[in-house]
């Protein structure tokens, strides 16, 4: 009959035929290439790693105080946290925020004499002289005060000199006893007859000496930033 199944009702369907799939393997060229992009990766990652590692080992392994015109602070001395700092308004400033650049600090009264005066000259002197290098490098002053007592305001000359563009000068108070606390002054001196470098990381590394040289002075400083190039940068 015209349109008719033509197979008996009930008869079982052919079988399909077996087919053989080959799956395909591994290229093994694809998977040196793999192994050979995981040891690039691992390359870069360790000369970018190498200077970090290079620098701090120089300096807080191998100590070389031999090379070095300030004294080199070994173990160096953390900022400490809970140092309770205001500034020339009486407000408090968190230690945390002295973090992320050089520091070039001195430590000097709120009278400020002559003495104070030229060793914010030299510190201003010292900053410009490492040329492009300056913008790593803030200058701060210290201010020491009896526990619980403010000292009088800074000179209005003073005030207007330290604040001039591009010379400006963190200027911050601080506890005398907290202060001695943390940095300390070369056997027989004063905190005032010293400068004193603190790293990016907060950590008290240097002190220069009494009435130190510049030049020589700034050799340490310019060691310290070539040493530091790779991981640290200029602005907080």
């Amino acid at each position: 009959m015209s349109g008719s199944n033509s197979s008996a009702p009930g008869a079982a369907s052919a079988p399909e035929p077996l087919s053989l799939a080959v799956h395909s393997l591994p290229d093994p060229r694809a998977l040196a290439r793999q192994k050979q992009g995981r040891w690039r990766m691992l390359a870069v990652l360790a000369m970018c790693a190498a200077p970090v590692v290079a620098s701090y080992f120089t300096f807080y392994v191998i100590k070389p105080q031999g090379s070095a015109y300030g004294e080199l602070i070994t173990p160096t001395v953390d900022l400490p946290a809970d140092l309770p700092l205001r500034d020339l308004q009486g407000r408090p400033v968190a230690p945390s925020s002295l973090r992320g650049q050089w520091l070039l600090a001195l430590v000097q009264p709120a009278d400020c004499p002559s003495g104070c005066e030229r060793a914010l000259f030299v510190q201003r002197q010292l900053r410009e002289m490492l040329g492009k290098e300056r913008e790593r490098v803030d200058k701060l002053w210290l201010i020491p005060e009896p526990e619980g007592a403010a000292t009088g305001p800074l000179r209005p000359e003073l005030l207007a000199a330290i604040s001039q563009p591009g010379l400006g000068v963190n200027v911050l108070r601080v506890p005398a006893e907290r202060l001695a606390a943390w940095l300390k002054p070369a056997a027989g001196r004063q905190l005032s007859e010293h400068f004193f470098v603190i790293d990016p990381l907060g950590r008290w590394m240097l002190r220069a000496p009494a009435d130190p040289e510049p030049r020589k002075l700034k050799g340490d400083l310019d060691k310290l930033l070539r040493a530091s190039a790779s991981w640290d940068q200029a602005g907080r």
